[in-house]
Parts: C-alpha cells; structure tokens; sequence
C-alpha cells in the first residue's frame, strides 16, 4: 500500500533528525546540569549580593554548552606559546607523582596525544582486513604502528588496526596485522564510519577500487 511506502519514506526523513536533536539535547541538559551544581556549590561561599546573579546563571538554558565551548578555546590558545606549554608540562609533573592517578592520567594522555595530534596518522586511513577469519572481510582503521617490544617478535612489516563493532564504534578490536593483508580504501574515514554504524546500509558515496598496502 503506497500509505506504508509513505510512512516509511517519512522516517526515513524524519527520523535522523530526531536522533540528532534529541542527542543535542541531552548533551546541553548534561552541560547546564553540571554548571548549575557548580554554582550551587559556589552560591555557598560567595557574599549573599552574588547569590542572585549566580541564580540566574544557572537558569539561561546552553549556558554550559557555552562555557565548555569557551574553556577549550581559551586553553588552547594558552597552550600554543612557550608559557602555556610550560604551564602543561608542570601539570603533568603534578599528576604524574599522584599514586593511582597517574597510572590513569598517562594512559588516558598518550591515548588522546595520538588520537587528536594534527600529525598522528591514528584514525587518518580506512582499511579492508580478513576477521574474525579468512574469507570473512571487515573494516577497521589504522592507528599506526607496532612499537617497542612488540617489533622484535613480528616478522616484516606490520600495521596497528582498529576494528570496531557496529552499530556502536567506540568497542572493537585491537588488531596487529601484516601490511600485506591490508588493503587501504580510497573512501573517507567518515564514509567508512558511517558504513560500519549503519550495518551496511548506508554504503559510501562514491565506490573507488581499493588499493593494496602490500609493501
């Protein structure tokens, strides 16, 4: 019946933007929620003229969207000259002689260092890879190369992939693999993403023919 036809050609319109919004809305309540107990928090130490202002802080709705916006704007400007720079490395001397913590605090930062490095090649390239066995072909991402210990006990050239689960991406698989069984894909990282998410259903736009990393 052209009614079904219609309502789902419908949700197919609709439906992308009511996940985005209601993400987008949920990310700002999450914001403004965190700001308001900052506030309320500071309201308590503040003289008692401030508590008004601070009161109708924590009412404009984004505010903390805002905020967050603002914050990493100005500490990434702070740390792009020489005194910023230093200001960072004490704060990584700081918690890297917390117990604990800077167990935490150094993974979490090398992690993010490689990820978001303007010249890290980590998540710059997708990959076709044989897995979980041969025959049986999924995509993953370069995140680089195998380092340290790892070198002496692989024979040639190796790559590091990532491989992660559909429809959620942030869980996967950490893979070492032979340059030669990976084949680099012209498309996008955010075609390739957007495949993987989707479960295949939305393939990229444009298909290329892949080429081999075979050294």
């Amino acid at each position: 019946m052209h009614i079904k036809k219609y309502i789902l050609a419908g949700l197919l319109v609709w439906m992308p933007l009511a996940i985005t919004l209601s993400v987008l809305t949920w990310l700002i309540g999450a914001m403004d929620s965190i700001l308001a107990s900052l506030l309320h928090a500071l309201s308590n130490i503040v003289p008692d003229q401030s508590q008004n202002l601070l009161y109708q802080l924590a009412q404009i709705h984004g505010l903390g969207v805002l905020l967050v916006f603002l914050a990493l704007v100005l500490t990434g400007a702070l740390v792009s000259n020489v005194a910023g720079r230093w200001l960072v490395r004490q704060w990584d001397k700081i918690f890297a002689n917390i117990p604990i913590v800077k167990s935490i605090y150094n993974s979490v930062k090398k992690v993010s260092d490689t990820l978001f490095s303007s010249n890290g090649n980590a998540f710059r390239k997708a990959v076709l890879v044989q897995y979980p066995r041969v025959g049986s072909w999924t995509i993953g991402f370069q995140t680089g190369t195998p380092q340290g210990e790892v070198v002496d006990h692989l024979p040639g050239e190796y790559m590091s992939i990532y491989v992660p689960t559909t429809p959620n991406p942030t869980s996967g698989f950490f893979l070492l693999m032979p340059c030669a069984d990976v084949i680099e894909l012209k498309m996008s990282v955010d075609e390739a993403l957007t495949y993987v998410i989707s479960m295949g259903a939305v393939p990229p736009d444009t298909v290329k023919t892949p080429n081999s990393i075979s050294s």
